[in-house]
């Protein structure tokens, strides 16, 4: 056996002789566990930073824009006729009417400046001021 071309390494385990085509498929198995024990806590590593900077995501970008867009959906709600509003063109204005998605706004002193638009186009409503001696 020593002449044979199989290539035989002298490497005895007890009484048997290991081919060095099983010492490198030894050696590929032992390297692919060791990397399969490291790669594991690299992947549990990448998901904590997906996780985080989602988290992060969510409390930075997506939170804030929820809580602003249920003050519109308030605001817009609490539409009624008489309110002045600010318009996202800069124009203030009355209401008065008021529909389902659509208000009629008053511009000026000129009663013919009456514009119907949508109720998303409001920024800014302020209520009329209601006095209490007229009442008494």
């Amino acid at each position: 056996m020593p002449g044979e071309s199989r290539g035989l390494i002298k490497l005895f385990t007890g009484n048997t002789l290991i081919f060095k085509e099983e010492i490198y498929m030894l050696t590929f198995l032992n390297a692919g566990a060791a990397e399969a024990g490291a790669g594991g806590a690299s992947i549990l590593m990448l998901v904590g930073y997906v996780v985080v900077i989602g988290l992060l995501f969510y409390f930075m970008a997506i939170r804030p824009q929820k809580k602003q867009q249920k003050q519109m959906d308030a605001l817009i709600s609490s539409l009624e006729v008489g309110d002045s509003v600010l318009t996202t063109g800069g124009f203030y204005g009355v209401v008065i009417d008021v529909m389902d998605e659509v208000i009629v706004v008053e511009f000026g002193n000129n009663k013919n400046c009456r514009i119907p638009m949508k109720k998303t186009a409001v920024v800014e409503v302020e209520k009329p001021a209601k006095d209490s001696s007229s009442e008494a």
